[in-house]
């Protein structure tokens, strides 16, 4: 049997691609900007001292049990406005590769990635932009795969062990999503596009039905999500009949909720 520097040496070859392993980083997101990274470059940490979510926080996970990783893209010709495509892309990525090991998630606005009311996984990415156009994309991803036990101070994690209940070759696993990204940020203008789109929309946490929200420090009201836009504004129409576009951090999803209850956003933002 292939040891795990083998596999890892085998998938990067059969893709043309560099996949660096470490056993620990401060972020891989961080690694991923040090001079001389190519088209596709993987970095996969066991451990992260400072991994990063998204708003600030910091990436909750066991060493050894999870996938933290970051793929480095040069998207050339990709206008600024259209970045959130790349979110899109590997929020797709993700809930096609969990498909895969019968797990239906879901996309919660814009990219955490939840199965039921429960966050599976995480993505950060950051973007350099040179006048209209992005110079280079880091797609940072954190899925919570073989961990069972989780920091209490988290409101909501879950693991597709938890789940499933078998445990997750993650080897496997970071593959089939290294696959999916590449062929969708590959083929992006020539038609996937339209497929990419349709994929997320239909994915969409709570794109049925009313839900509760809560504009920051506001009080919580009832809506169903219209859209979401190409720029990745939020579109909600309110019970009042109000429409409203709201960009990230304007808006706070109300997990767990049921009309009467307590109230409390989702933390995990």
């Amino acid at each position: 049997m292939l040891d795990k520097k083998e596999r890892i040496h085998r998938i990067a070859t059969a893709y043309s691609i560099r996949i660096e392993y470490y056993q620990r980083l401060t972020s891989t997101n961080d690694q991923a900007t040090r001079p001389g990274r190519k088209q596709g470059d993987v970095i996969w940490a066991e451990d992260q001292t400072r991994g990063r979510g998204q708003r600030g926080n910091y990436w909750h996970s066991e060493p050894g049990k999870n996938l933290t990783f970051s793929m480095v893209l040069f998207p050339e010709g990709m206008l600024a406005e259209e970045q959130f495509y790349l979110s899109k892309l590997v929020s797709v990525a993700l809930i096609e590769s969990l498909a895969e090991y019968g797990i239906q998630a879901e996309i919660k606005w814009p990219n955490d990635i939840y199965i039921a009311d429960q966050k599976v996984a995480g993505i950060l990415i950051e973007n350099d932009l040179l006048g209209a156009c992005i110079t280079r994309s880091i797609l940072g991803v954190g899925l919570n795969v073989n961990q069972t036990e989780f920091d209490p101070v988290l409101p909501n994690p879950v693991s597709l062990r938890m789940v499933s209940g078998r445990t997750v070759d993650r080897l496997e696993l970071l593959q089939d999503i290294i696959v999916r990204v590449l062929h969708g940020y590959q083929q992006w203008d020539r038609g996937v596009r339209e497929r990419i789109d349709a994929a997320y929309d239909r994915s969409l946490y709570r794109r049925k039905g009313t839900h509760p929200f809560r504009e920051p420090e506001g009080p919580v009201f009832w809506a169903s999500i219209e859209t979401v836009l190409p720029s990745g504004e939020l579109v909600l129409l309110r019970d009042s009949g109000v429409k409203k576009s709201y960009l990230f951090k304007e808006v706070e999803f109300m997990v767990g909720e049921t009309p009467g209850s307590p109230t409390a956003p989702d933390a995990s933002e």
